[in-house]
């Protein structure tokens, strides 16, 4: 953020080539104001809008941002250093999620009704909360945001996005979107903000719900600029997820897989996999494998249709991975990769070589810190108990991946493991039929899934005693 004289605007920097890409005056105390009230008006007439119409409006909404797929996926690319070959694949995400919940919401949001009482009739219905704000980040920018968006519109909620300062142009496209389907004025807007004024935003009395995806620092200050209003909260935060290589694994699908959910986005991901614990039976395999497919990936400009590795999303960024790397190294972890194999990694930029560490432990930050770059660190074990013992040692639980033939034993260790997400022979994928939380400080609250609608719902008990 800078600022210039009495105006204070929001500048992205582009990890491509360290341009900025996008500056935008960031919204006055005023500019906020105005947006609140426009929500309150809107609310009222929304929250009366039949299921259908929310429905007509959502499906026009999504129909409406598909269309401009080639010039969201640039600006993903520029504003966040995503491969422009993979920028595309978001959208596909977003229509899925987005139509599975407009699938389900007739189910999700269907009063509850009881066995007949003589002379009563009782049932309980799903009110809107009112005004939800959403507050995105920038990794999986479109993802995140619509995982609420779309439940929150359709259960009768206004929306107030703030973005991130990384991916402002992801909030303007989403209301261009909205504004094409023709959906009324004040259901969903957006604000460019500081840090201040959404502190300031989230205190409101007009806001009734915070759905917030990012860091648990993040987090904290959200909680604390909520406390004392009694907003619900939704808070999806930081992740160290790990997967367990059995005995009994097939090498080939769990390399091809465990590779892809570390380095996919750079490693940038809440649902990535960070910690690798692999049967010393199969470990040499695992790590021969794995490096070898590392060492296939192209680190470059994700302008380049040949690159699939970009750029972390900023150079603080890079350092910080580079140093937990560094550290692991000082303390006796192996690395399996030359820098020199991508000539593109470069100190003092966005741009770092993938790498793959092994005679890790528990002692090192990189088994036990969000790293949050394309870094895959392997720990051998010996019995699937220690697996479990590990993985569990940890102060995140999102997701959890084990890698095996027998699905029984798999599904019986799942039980063991403190998560929100537990996958068997694969991993970061958010499928919309489930439900997406996170256990400790990975977060609390659910999203997407029939359950995901609850949070942006409460109960309303009729009781009616027939005279």
């Amino acid at each position: 953020m800078t600022v210039q004289g009495n105006t204070t605007t929001l500048q992205t920097i582009s990890p491509v080539d360290g341009s900025v890409v996008v500056t935008r005056e960031l919204a006055s105390r005023q500019r906020c104001l105005e947006t609140l009230t426009s929500s309150r008006y809107a609310r009222q007439s929304w929250r009366l809008a039949s299921l259908a119409q929310r429905k007509h409006y959502c499906i026009l909404a999504i129909d409406a941002l598909l269309s401009h797929r080639n010039e969201i996926a640039s600006e993903l690319s520029w504003m966040m250093g995503r491969p422009i070959r993979f920028s595309g694949n978001e959208l596909s995400g977003v229509e899925e999620r987005a139509r599975y919940m407009i699938a389900i919401s007739e189910t999700a949001l269907a009063t509850i009704k009881f066995t007949e009482k003589p002379g009563f009739t009782r049932y309980i219905k799903r009110e809107p909360l009112g005004t939800v704000m959403v507050i995105a980040p920038w990794n999986y920018p479109y993802l995140t945001a619509i995982n609420s968006i779309i439940p929150a519109l359709l259960a009768g909620n206004t929306v107030i996005l703030k973005h991130s300062s990384q991916t402002p142009l992801c909030a303007e496209r989403l209301q261009q979107a909205f504004d094409e389907a023709g959906l009324p004025h004040g259901v969903f807007q957006h604000l460019h903000l500081s840090h201040e004024s959404t502190k300031a935003l989230i205190a409101s009395e007009e806001i009734h719900h915070v759905v917030f995806t990012g860091s648990v620092s993040g987090g904290e200050i959200v909680e604390k600029a909520a406390a004392g209003h009694f907003h619900s909260l939704g808070l999806e935060l930081g992740g160290k997820d790990p997967a367990y290589i059995r005995a009994d694994a097939d090498i080939d699908h769990a390399v091809q897989t465990v590779v892809d959910g570390a380095l996919y986005n750079s490693g940038q991901s809440c649902c990535g996999i960070e910690r690798i614990y692999v049967h010393e039976s199969r470990h040499d395999e695992f790590v021969s494998k794995a490096t070898e497919l590392v060492s296939t990936y192209r680190l470059g400009s994700p302008i380049d249709e040949n690159t699939t590795l970009g750029p972390l999303v900023r150079t603080s960024a890079a350092d910080f991975v580079r140093k937990q790397v560094t550290e692991a190294i000082e303390l006796g972890a192996k690395a399996h990769i030359q820098e020199t194999t991508f000539p593109k990694s470069q100190q003092g930029t966005p741009y770092l070589a993938p790498q793959l560490l092994t005679d890790v432990n528990h002692q090192m930050r990189i088994m036990t810190e969000e790293t949050f770059g394309p870094v895959l660190a392997v720990q051998k074990v010996y019995s699937d108990d220690e697996a479990v013992s590990l993985m569990n040692d940890s102060q995140y639980g999102l997701t959890a991946s084990i890698f095996t033939r027998d699905t029984d034993t798999a599904v019986a260790l799942g039980e063991q493991l403190d998560t929100g997400t537990f996958f068997v022979n694969r991993c970061d994928y958010l499928d919309p039929a489930l439900a997406w939380t996170g256990v400790k400080h990975s977060g609390h609250g659910c999203a997407l899934s029939k359950l995901g609608f609850e949070a942006l719902t409460r109960p309303k008990s009729f009781h009616i005693k027939h005279l």
